[in-house]
C-alpha cells in the first residue's frame, strides 16, 4: 500500500506550494489511520532535503515518486521511493530516511547502532541494514519484482547528519551492508543524486511504482529453494511416527483453504520434547515451498531467533528473519492477509499486544482473523507468566466465531528426555503438580542427578557441553537482572554465598544464547530457553520452590523485580488472594517442569533450598529402589519362564 504517489514533477509542486505534508497525512488518515506529530515533522523537514536532491533536470520529470509504501504482511514502511528506467532494467531507489544526528557503534550484535531517539538512548538496525532489509523483503515476496526483474537499489539518507573522520556510522564493522545499502549524509546531496541517476535516466510515468504496489504477494523460487537447501540433510528437522501424519495433513488443509475459502485451523497437542518445533519448521518451508506465504510464530523471541539462524546458512539475517514474527505482528492486518500462520508455544499467547500491553483485542483471535490457515502447537502446562492465555478451548472459540474447520491432533512420542514419557510424568508427581502412576518410576535411563554443591554441577554441565555445544545452565529467576552489565558474562548476577559461587544471566548484547558458543558460561532463564532443547540442562532451582513440612511449596516473593512473569501479582493477592496463590503457585511449578525438561539426555540439578535438594534425593533413591526391584522381579520371572 502506497500513502503517497506522484511524479518527480509533480512532488517538487507540493513541495515548493508547502502542500506536501498535507497530501501525506490526508492518505495517510484513509489508507493508515492516525499518525504521531513527531512523524508529521520528520516528513516536514525530510521532504524539503529530498525536494533538494530532485531538484536536478537530469532527473526526469516523470520518474514515479512514492512516499510511505507498506509492505505487505508486514508493518515496515519505505520513506521514499524513485521509479523510472537505466536504458536496460526497471529501476526503483529505495531511499531511508533518517532525522539522526548521532550515531554509536555496537559490537557483538550484527548491523546495529545506537542512537538519540524518543528522549533516550537506543539500540536500532543500522540505517543501510533498513533500507538493504527493506529492499530484500520486496525482492522475497512481490511477483511482479521477481517476473519482470525490477531492481531494487536501497539507500539511507540521514541529512541532519554531520560525518567525522572515522565515523561509527561508516565503520569497517558494517562494511557489508553499507555496500548493499550505501548512505549519505550532510553534504551528499550531489553524490546522492549521482546514485539516482545512474539507476534512473528515463521515466516510467509511475508504472514500477503501479506495479509494485499491486504485485501478488508470493515467496520467491530463490527463497523456496534455499529453505528447502537448508533443511535437507539436517537430522534435527527429521520427522518420525505422528509428525509426519499430522505434517500431510496440514499440507492437505492448506490447499482446501486456499481452494474453498473456509478457514482451517489446527490445535496440536503435545508435551515437552515430542517434536512440536521440529514439525512447524518442516511445514514453515514446505508451505513457503508450496507458494504459500507462511510465518513462524512465537510470542518468546528466544525460538524464533534460533530456528532462524540455524536456517539462515549462506543467506544473511534478513532474508530469513521475514518468516519469523512475534505473537503481536497481526493487530492491524486485514482479513485473511496470509495463507498460513504456524504459533509454536501457543499457550504463550497474550490478550494485548505491545510493549504497554495496549494494542489489538486478543492474539488468538488476530492469528486466526489474519490467515487462511492457523496452526497451533499447545502445551497449557507450559503457562508460565500471568499474561499467557493460550488454552484449547480459547483457540477452538475464535476459530467457531470465524466459521472455521477444526483438526485436532496430538504428538505423544517422546524425543526429549531419553524418550520416556515416564520422566515427566515422575518430574509431575515430585513437583506435586498431579498424583501420577509414576511416583517412583522414572522410565528408561534418564541421567537425572542432584548436585549439592553449584560448582560441581556446572563443571560436569561444561564437560557434557565439549561434545557438541547443546550442554546448558537455566536457572529460576530468583536473581536481579540489572540493565547495567547485562553484556558482561564477568559480572555475576546470580550469586550463591555459601558456596562462593556467581554466575551471569545470558547477555544482552545476543539474542541466541541457546547456540551460542561461549553462553555455557551464563545462565539461561525460562524466557530464553522455553520452546528449545539441549542434550543436558543444568538447572538452579531458587527459594521460589522450597520443602517444608513434608510439601514442596512455592514463594512468589522470591522472584526476582525484573522478572515479568507475575507482575500484577499483587494487586491479585488483595482483590482475591486464594485464586492468585493458585495461579502463582501453578506459574512456578511449570516454570521448572519447564526448565527440568529441556534436557534431551540429562537433567541436573542444584537447589538452595537445601530441604528442596534433600527431598529430590530421597525421590530418586526410592526411584532407584524401584528400578532394582523391577529388575529382581523380571530375572525371577525370567527363571520361572525358562524352566516352566
Amino acid at each position: 500500500m502506497i500513502v503517497y504517489e506522484a511524479s518527480k514533477q509533480e512532488f517538487l509542486k507540493h513541495v515548493d506550494h508547502d502542500q506536501i505534508v498535507a497530501h501525506i497525512l490526508k492518505e495517510f488518515n484513509l489508507k493508515l489511520g492516525r499518525t504521531s506529530e513527531s512523524e508529521i515533522r520528520s516528513w516536514d523537514n525530510s521532504m524539503l532535503h529530498m525536494y533538494r536532491v530532485l531538484n536536478d533536470p537530469s532527473i526526469p520529470d516523470d520518474a514515479g515518486v512514492a512516499i510511505e509504501y507498506r509492505i505487505p504482511n508486514t508493518s515496515k514502511r519505505v520513506d521514499f521511493l524513485i521509479s523510472g528506467h537505466d536504458g536496460d532494467q526497471d529501476s526503483v531507489i529505495i531511499v531511508e530516511l533518517k532525522q539522526w544526528s548521532e550515531v554509536k557503534k555496537v559490537e557483538g550484535k550484527e548491523a546495529i547502532v545506537k542512537t538519540f531517539l524518543n528522549r533516550g538512548i537506543c539500540e536500532v538496525a543500522h540505517p543501510s541494514y533498513q533500507a538493504w532489509s527493506y529492499a530484500a523483503l520486496i525482492e522475497d515476496y512481490n511477483e511482479n519484482v521477481q517476473e519482470q526483474l525490477i531492481q531494487l537499489k536501497p539507500c539511507a539518507y540521514l541529512h541532519n547528519y554531520r560525518k567525522a573522520e572515522k565515523d561509527p556510522l561508516t565503520d569497517n564493522y558494517y562494511d557489508y551492508y553499507l555496500d548493499l545499502a550505501p548512505v549519505y549524509t550532510k553534504g551528499d546531496v550531489e553524490k546522492l543524486r549521482t546514485f539516482i541517476k545512474k539507476y534512473i535516466k528515463y521515466g516510467d510515468s509511475k508504472d514500477i511504482i503501479y506495479q509494485i504496489d499491486q504485485g501478488r504477494i508470493r515467496p520467491s523460487k530463490s527463497l523456496q529453494d534455499s529453505l528447502a537447501s537448508m533443511l535437507k540433510g539436517n537430522q534435527e528437522f527429521v520427522m518420525i511416527d505422528e509428525q509426519k501424519v499430522i505434517y500431510e495433513t496440514a499440507l492437505e488443509l492448506a490447499k482446501r483453504a486456499i481452494e474453498t475459502g473456509i478457514k482451517q485451523v489446527m490445535i496440536i497437542e503435545g508435551g515437552p520434547g515430542t517434536g512440536k518445533s521440529v514439525l512447524a519448521i518442516n511445514l514453515l518451508v514446505a508451505l513457503t515451498n508450496h507458494s504459500l506465504t507462511c510465518q513462524y510464530v512465537t510470542k518468546n523471541s528466544a525460538p524464533r531467533n534460533v530456528y532462524s539462524t540455524k536456517l539462515k546458512g549462506d543467506f544473511r539475517k534478513t532474508r530469513i528473519d521475514n518468516l519469523f514474527k512475534g505473537s503481536g505482528s497481526y493487530t492491524e492486518s486485514d482479513l485473511n492477509e496470509l495463507d498460513v500462520l504456524i504459533v509454536d508455544e501457543a499457550h504463550r499467547l497474550n490478550k494485548k499486544s505491545g510493549m504497554f500491553q495496549n494494542l489489538g483485542e486478543n492474539q488468538i483471535k488476530e492469528v486466526i482473523h489474519a490467515s487462511n490457515m492457523s496452526i497451533f502447537f499447545i502445551d497449557e502446562n507450559q503457562r508460565v507468566t500471568l499474561k499467557d492465555i493460550g488454552s484449547v478451548e480459547m483457540i477452538r472459540n475464535f476459530a467457531e466465531e470465524y466459521g472455521s474447520e477444526i483438526t485436532p491432533g496430538e504428538l505423544a512420542s517422546q524425543f526429549r528426555c531419553d524418550g520416556s514419557d515416564g520422566y515427566i510424568a515422575w518430574l509431575d508427581d515430585v513437583l506435586q503438580i498431579r498424583e501420577t502412576a509414576n511416583a517412583n518410576d522414572m522410565g528408561l535411563d534418564y541421567d537425572f542427578q542432584v548436585f549439592s554443591n553449584p560448582h560441581e554441577m556446572k563443571q560436569q554441565i561444561e564437560l557434557k557441553n565439549e561434545k557438541s555445544n547443546k550442554s546448558r545452565i537455566v536457572a529460576g529467576y530468583c536473581w536481579e537482572w540489572p540493565k547495567k552489565n547485562r553484556t558482561k558474562s564477568g559480572y555475576h548476577d546470580i550469586k550463591i554465598e555459601e558456596h562462593n559461587f556467581g554466575m551471569s544471566w545470558n547477555l544482552d548484547n545476543t539474542s541466541t544464547w541457546a547456540i551460542d558458543n561461549e553462553s555455557i558460561h551464563e545462565a539461561g532463564c525460562i524466557h530464553t530457553c522455553q520452546g528449545l532443547e539441549f542434550d543436558y540442562v543444568g538447572v538452579i532451582i531458587g527459594d521460589d520452590l522450597r520443602y517444608e513440612n513434608g510439601k514442596v511449596i512455592t514463594d512468589y516473593s522470591k522472584r526476582a523485580k525484573s522478572d515479568q512473569s507475575l507482575k500484577g501479582i499483587k494487586k491479585m493477592m488483595k482483590e482475591n488472594p486464594v485464586e492468585a496463590q493458585e495461579i502463582a503457585d501453578s506459574i512456578i511449578r511449570n516454570t521448572y517442569r519447564t526448565l527440568m525438561t529441556r534436557g534431551q539426555k540429562g537433567c541436573y540439578i542444584y537447589c538452595t533450598d537445601k530441604g528442596m535438594g534433600e527431598y529430590f534425593r530421597n525421590r530418586l533413591k526410592r526411584e532407584e529402589l524401584y528400578s532394582r526391584e523391577e529388575g529382581n522381579a523380571m530375572q525371577v520371572a525370567e527363571v520361572h519362564s525358562k524352566y516352566d
